[in-house]
């Protein structure tokens, strides 16, 4: 099997990974708006989809068109940094429980969490996010998406923690 090919199977598995958070998403924001959640910011929700979406096709073509060649040093590192890029991405989605979505939907009267990697960073979903947008297209040298996708991602984040702090009634970090 081509590394190509298992650089496919893994951005698949990437993509399935993405529908199981919106499935649990779909079922948080039902859960968070019977409890009289309120969605901040929704404007900016299609963007992050497009940008997200354009990182698995961006690196997909990049890597078959661009034919982008597996190195083995860079390519192993980089797959290393990805997948505890998803390791701290679930252990945010589990510590924040029917609390974490993909939207910004807060629950009147719930206090923030301070627990898990809560702890340590206000926003660790988004760092795990950051590391895996830039390492997840590098494991097959997919540098242009990788780049690409970490400026659109600085630019969506920009919106996004201004609108989730200010929904939290955070000062901007």
């Amino acid at each position: 099997m081509t590394s190509q090919l298992w650089f496919t199977l893994l951005t698949a598995a990437v993509a399935a990974e993405r529908l199981a958070e919106l499935a649990v998403a779909t079922r948080h924001t039902r859960w968070a708006r019977a409890r009289g959640g309120v969605e901040h910011g929704p404007g900016h929700y299609p963007v992050m989809v497009a940008v997200h979406t354009g990182l698995l096709v961006g690196m997909l073509a990049e890597v078959h068109l661009a034919h982008r060649p597996f190195l083995p040093y860079a390519g192993w590192a980089a797959l290393a940094l990805a997948v505890g890029a998803q390791a701290l991405r679930w252990w945010c989605v589990a510590t924040l429980g029917k609390r974490w979505n993909t939207r910004v939907i807060v629950v009147p009267d719930l206090p923030l969490v301070a627990s898990g990697p809560y702890r340590l960073l206000r926003h660790p979903n988004y760092l795990a996010v950051a590391v895996e947008g830039a390492a997840l297209p590098m494991v097959h040298t997919a540098w242009l998406t990788a780049a690409a996708f970490t400026a659109a991602n600085a630019a969506v984040l920009a919106v996004r923690l201004r609108v989730e702090n200010t929904a939290l009634g955070l000062a901007s970090p």
